[in-house]
Order: structure tokens, then sequence, then C-alpha cells
């Protein structure tokens, strides 16, 4: 299942019985089990739609994770070209930090705020404020080094 997102957390199914569960955003660094059979869960390892700029303002301002943001619209070639890659970071760092996308096309308001003015961007936020972006198609190893980066320059101001 592809997790879902509701005001207060992320919907995913326990791999073991497969009972939804609800994880707050505030605890996806946390380990948490399932309600029904105990199972450990992990925080998603799939990027996350978002649906609305609520839905991101909620995510980004209460998770306890750093937040990719991957800015998208679907007739974009570099946009497709970057998605494997896009997942196989959320696979490869589940749990570290969670990686969302934000399609430009059905939530515009999201991309005039942030000033979008080219796709793919990914951007990095931390503790409710962007903390770092760059634009274009890049490889899995590349974004990960971008993300590192950016979260250790924060965590060392802090």
């Amino acid at each position: 299942m592809i997790p879902k997102l509701d005001p207060n957390g992320v919907i995913v199914s326990c791999p073991n019985c497969g009972k939804k569960n609800r994880l707050a955003f505030a605890r996806l660094g946390e380990t948490m089990r399932c309600g029904e059979c105990k199972q450990e869960l992990r925080a998603p390892a799939d990027p996350i739609e978002i649906p609305s700029a609520s839905d991101f303002d909620r995510i980004v301002a209460q998770s306890s994770l750093p937040i990719v943001v991957d800015y998208w619209a679907p007739w974009c070639g570099p946009c497709r070209m970057v998605a494997p890659e896009i997942k196989k970071v959320a696979e490869r760092q589940a749990g570290r930090f969670l990686v969302v996308k934000v399609d430009t096309e059905a939530l515009p308001d999201l991309g005039a705020r942030f000033g979008i003015r080219s796709i793919p961007t990914l951007a990095v936020f931390m503790n409710g404020k962007e903390v770092a972006r760059t634009a274009g198609a890049r490889p899995a190893p590349d974004i990960e080094a971008f993300v590192e980066q950016a979260v250790s320059k924060l965590r060392a101001t802090t």
C-alpha cells in the first residue's frame, strides 16, 4: 500500500498482518509497532503524494524527520526520469528522512508560494523551514548526498 496522509500522520499497512496504522508525524523517527500484531513499523519507504497545501503544511511543520520534497509535473520529461531515483532514495533512506511529491500542476499554489521556477526541483525541510534547494534531474546517490549535506550543515549550526 502506498502511504496516505491524514490530518495526524501517515497511514501505512503492517507488513505482517495488513492492518492500517497511523504513524504520527511527530514520531516518524521513532520505532513504532502495529496496533494489531505488534510488528515493528518503519517510516514509509515510498514517496508520499501530497494531496493538498494544508497536508503539505502539516507534514512539514510536524515531522520529526527531515522532509525531501520533489516538485514535479506529469508532463515533465526530466521529472519522469528522476521519479525512479526518488523512489530509490525513499526506500534506502526510510526512517532517516521522508520523501514527498508535490505535483505543481495539481497544487500550483505551493509552487507559487515556494517560488518554484523549474522542475524537477528538490527541497529539504527541517523543523518547518526550507533549508536547501536544487533543481534538475540527478541520480539517487547525488540526491542522497545533497540531502545529507543540507541536514548535516543545519545540525552543525544548531
